[in-house]
């Protein structure tokens, strides 16, 4: 292989992918966030708060993209949400070429894509790894979260692929529902391995 391994890190609300994303990094692991990067494009001096402004004028502000007003925009409105989709998918598509630049020497690197199954993201990923956990536990997570309710988490999970599917269509799964020693463990065999099979 001539680049690196690109796994693909995806699972539902309160699986724990944060939490696994966070040790793959700790095991060196050179890991691309996309929410992340969207954040920091849109965030104060972020290169996309100007044509932003521009399709969707009066969302910018001294503090970045008004994620609020910019949602009540795009909500339920197809086209606006492809023109927003627009602007934003190229600069995280740069943004990627970027990091596989600066980390084409790795044997391993991870691209973290929340909604991978849901948006069709998984296009050039070698595998892909679901992190997953028993339902009752998601739901315990996901509701403990500041200002969530059992109708919100209904409505998040609606629109996501299930859990079950997930797994089914994934090359690797790491359970969550676990102690984190063994999560831990999960993860540094999974990083071992690939390392093993793509040397560098």
């Amino acid at each position: 292989m001539s680049g690196p391994f690109i796994l693909g890190l995806t699972g539902s609300i309160g699986m724990g992918k944060s939490a696994v994303a966070l040790m793959l990094r700790e095991l060196g692991v050179p890991v691309f966030d996309a929410d992340a990067t969207v954040h920091r494009l849109q965030g104060p001096g972020g290169a996309l708060l100007a044509p932003i402004e521009s399709a969707f004028p009066g969302t910018t502000g001294s503090g970045g993209v008004d994620r609020p007003a910019l949602g009540a925009r795009v909500f339920g409105d197809p086209a606006a949400l492809a023109r927003l989709e627009a602007i934003v998918h190229p600069a995280v598509a740069d943004e990627r070429a970027t990091f596989m630049l600066e980390h084409a020497g790795e044997p391993l690197v991870v691209f973290d894509i929340p909604l991978l199954y849901e948006k069709g993201h998984g296009s050039g990923l070698d595998a892909v790894v679901v992190v997953s956990a028993p339902g009752e536990l998601q739901r315990a997570r996901v509701l403990a979260r500041p200002g969530m309710t059992p109708e919100k988490f209904a409505q998040i999970l609606a629109l996501q692929v299930p859990d079950a599917e997930k797994r089914a269509r994934a090359d690797h799964v790491i359970d969550t529902g676990v102690t984190l020693a063994e999560t831990r463990a999960e993860v540094s065999a999974l990083v071992a391995y690939i390392r093993q099979k793509n040397p560098r």
